[in-house]
């Protein structure tokens, strides 16, 4: 059984930068599709921030965070993770592991209905 665990989370200034980190158990991080959910306060949860394909296939970003969010799998320690620059308010949400078996024909990257498992999720805030 594949499991995700977030860490890293916390509180961040606006224009700031935070890492997020997930750590895969029960497989290697290679053989999933692999990235990042968020759901904003009061908001469903949304599709993906930053997805990874698997066997280090390409890297999906959401229009809202291009340019200042990149995904990274390390694996070696099994994970990867999100480095999120210039944060903005509307950045704050609990970021949710996710990861999918299927391969990159199999599914819609961004799209949360591919993915089989999920972590508990880490929460960040952004703020003046």
């Amino acid at each position: 059984q594949v499991q995700l665990v977030e860490s890293g989370g916390g509180l961040v200034h606006i224009g700031g930068s935070l890492r997020i980190s997930c750590v895969v158990s029960g497989d290697t991080v290679e053989s999933y599709a692999i990235g990042w959910f968020r759901q904003a306060p009061g908001k469903e949860r949304e599709g993906g921030s930053a997805i990874t394909m698997r066997q280090a296939g390409k890297t999906y970003y959401a229009d809202s965070v291009k340019g200042r969010f990149a995904l990274s799998r390390d694996s070696a320690k099994n994970m990867v993770h999100l480095q999120m620059n210039n944060l903005e308010p509307e950045d704050t949400a609990v970021y949710y592991c996710a990861a999918s078996a299927r391969f990159e024909a199999e599914i819609l990257p961004l799209d949360r209905e591919g993915y089989d498992y999920w972590g508990q999720g880490t929460q960040i805030v952004v703020s003046s």
